[in-house]
């Protein structure tokens, strides 16, 4: 089982790779707004050698006022929760427009437990991302199974996103 995740792991961070490097092949900056995944899509991204022609920076909003500092209006917070499209949405615009970047990534939700803080709102392994490009936003929700730790469930996440996002500028 141990051989199984490892190379489940390093095939994400070979797509990440690949990624990364058709983004510096065609001059596109990105950035990211993460909450759920912590960090791990820009750490992913920012893996591959050359990584700083594209890459602006990130933010990781892990408590709503983070998202708020960063961007994203609290009313869309309030109206639709922080667990919401319209959140990954903000997030998405608002880390693209801050750091002036082709691609905004903007990911929440909640991993593995009920978050104390926003328990109406959670559901255990549910996660909207999205992926702002060209003035277009590109939305999606994602519900996964029970997963052995959290960076199963980042790394879960970040596949998605990334597989989404070659689709989107292939």
């Amino acid at each position: 089982m141990r051989r199984k995740k490892s190379i489940m792991m390093e095939d994400i961070r070979e797509n990440y790779r690949k990624l990364t490097l058709l983004l510096i092949e065609r001059g596109l900056t990105i950035t990211t707004m993460e909450s759920a995944t912590s960090g791990q899509i820009a750490s992913l991204i920012t893996d591959t050698e050359g990584a700083s022609a594209i890459f602006k920076g990130a933010y990781i909003t892990y408590c709503n006022q983070a998202k708020i500092m960063h961007g994203v209006p609290e009313e869309v917070i309030e109206k639709y929760s922080v667990y919401s499209k319209e959140t990954a949405d903000a997030m998405a615009k608002a880390c693209a427009k801050s750091y002036m970047a082709d691609i905004g990534i903007g990911v929440t939700g909640t991993t593995g437990n009920i978050d104390p803080d926003n328990p109406e709102a959670s559901v255990p392994g549910e996660v909207y991302f999205s992926i702002y490009y060209r003035e277009k936003l590109y939305s999606f929700q994602e519900k996964l199974g029970n997963l052995p730790t959290r960076l199963a469930y980042k790394m879960a996440v970040a596949n998605e996103v990334c597989n989404e996002l070659l689709r989107i500028i292939e």
